[in-house]
């Protein structure tokens, strides 16, 4: 597994080292908006299949990579998979998104939680994650990822996606030392997740803190950064004899940048609704940063794409410490061709310029 990289770029700038390019990948890369990827999905029956079944989840997470010229692959998988893996009956609807038959909304709810031994419950997202290393052969590295407890916990208190998170937020205004009980089982449980992604071959690993953006300044600290700090410090950080980067990204906290800076991570993600400019003297040279396009942007005219790419790099500046991605995941509407012409634009002008 120890095969060398032909190309490690994406590594050395989340470790703010200098690179001759700017390295990008796109979150959700492996998707929808892929006719090669529609296809797999239809051949593997359902949502939950696709990530259960290691061979299509390596199939559907090389399409991208075999399509494009991106810096690194990310394991295709879910957020779920570890409340999945909890036995509260997940499901996937068809335009209504993951369900539980089984949500988390009292005391016992959270009793009955066991932490999943990723090696048996989770062992098909690390046959996977090894399945997929073999298969990429060196090209590039590999990301291995999680859902913060903090999401991860949304979802099983709402018993699936939500608009006003009324149920989770009333958890915690009346009950908060149930819903930190609740916390602390995700955090323990994320945490062996992420170091047996590690262990089965992922060369970086990034926590989604998808709904982060919710909370007050005051609750985002005590519900959600207090928890991914304590994964940050529990996670493997050298393999294969090289260093294993990590991530956090919290959508909608721009504002809080430089405390997920001050949390020990490697790199911080970076929304849309902060400038990169703004970013940089957040986290004043501690992390690297990741992001940070609209990912709307890949429905213009390629001559706009290209400007709003061009706007992204310049907002970042001279020097090391950024990676190019969207500042959330492409939309499955977007036309395939505009990925091309985003990764050729953000390659041309870091030959000139990074």
């Amino acid at each position: 597994m120890s095969q060398p990289l032909a190309n490690d770029l994406f590594l050395r700038a989340l470790l703010r080292q200098p690179t001759p390019r700017r390295p990008i990948w796109v979150m959700r890369q492996a998707g929808r908006y892929l006719p090669e990827y529609r296809a797999t999905r239809k051949k593997a029956g359902n949502f939950l299949s696709l990530c259960m079944t290691p061979d299509y989840a390596c199939e559907v997470t090389m399409q991208p990579i075999d399509r494009y010229k991106l810096d690194a692959a990310i394991l295709f998988s879910d957020i779920l998979t570890i409340p999945h893996a909890m036995n509260l009956g997940l499901e996937f609807e068809t335009g209504e998104g993951p369900t539980f038959a089984r949500p988390i909304r009292t005391p016992a709810d959270i009793d009955k939680l066991g932490v999943p031994d990723p090696n048996r419950e989770l062992k098909y997202v690390t046959d996977a994650v090894s399945l997929i290393r073999r298969t990429i052969n060196g090209r590039i590295p590999l990301i291995g990822f999680a859902g913060s407890p903090w999401t991860v916990g949304t979802y099983m208190v709402e018993g699936g996606g939500s608009k006003t998170f009324g149920l989770v937020k009333r958890m915690m205004y009346e009950s908060p030392r149930e819903l930190h009980r609740l916390m602390d089982i995700l955090t323990r449980a994320t945490l062996l997740y992420l170091n047996a992604q590690i262990a089965a071959g992922a060369q970086a690993v990034m926590v989604f803190d998808t709904w982060g953006g919710i909370l007050t300044p005051a609750q985002y600290e005590e519900f959600s950064l207090r928890y991914m700090a304590r994964i940050i410090e529990g996670l493997t950080r050298e393999a294969d004899g090289r260093r294993v980067p990590n991530i956090v990204f919290t959508k909608g906290g721009g504002a809080w940048l430089s405390k997920i800076a001050g949390i020990g991570c490697d790199a911080a993600g970076v929304d849309w609704c902060t400038d990169l400019s703004t970013a940089r003297k957040a986290v004043d040279g501690r992390v690297a940063l990741q992001g940070n396009l609209d990912p709307a942007a890949l429905f213009a005219p390629p001559d706009v794409l290209r400007a709003e790419a061009l706007r992204v790099l310049e907002s970042y500046g001279a020097g090391p410490g950024h990676v190019f991605n969207l500042g959330h995941g492409i939309t499955p509407e977007v036309n395939p061709e505009q990925v091309s012409v985003l990764i050729e634009a953000v390659h041309g002008y870091s030959v000139r310029s990074a």
